[in-house]
């Protein structure tokens, strides 16, 4: 048995969150509803006339999606590869998603996919330029000993 590749596992997480965050602001353009209107409706303003929230939720899940797939663009560069700017970006869509109705689930997910990230870094695993690749084992050329 291998070992388990946080990172990879934190990816797959964080991709079925942001997809579905994307459908869940497209939901909310034609159902719109703030989570904690149970509570208050002053937040209400958010999510209707001008669907604020919903808008955000959308951009957040696309770019979170293309950041984790991730598009050629984004593929290898230093943004790609940090677990760090990861670890603070994602709060940050997380609480836009747990603001909406429709979006708690994938808040969770969100959630769920930072601890293990955290975990991941905690333990000192890097994300390769090239994606879904494993990192390369130092000393394995020849010669060596293992």
């Amino acid at each position: 048995m291998g070992k388990l590749i946080k990172n990879h596992w934190a990816r797959l997480i964080v991709i079925t969150a942001a997809i579905y965050q994307i459908a869940a602001a497209l939901e909310g353009f034609f159902w719109p509803k703030i989570f904690w209107d149970f509570l208050t409706k002053n937040l209400d303003g958010a999510v209707k006339p001008i669907p604020v929230l919903q808008i955000i939720n959308l951009l957040f899940g696309i770019t979170i999606a293309a950041w984790e797939w991730p598009l050629p663009l984004l593929s290898g560069t230093a943004v790609h590869r940090s677990i760090e700017a990861r670890l603070i970006v994602f709060p940050l869509s997380a609480l836009a998603a747990l603001l909406m109705y429709q979006a708690t689930n994938p808040g969770l997910y969100y959630l769920i996919g930072m601890g293990v990230y955290f975990w991941a870094f905690s333990e000192g695993e890097v994300i390769c330029a090239e994606p879904w690749t494993l990192p390369k084992k130092r000393g394995a050329g020849l010669g060596s000993k293992v």
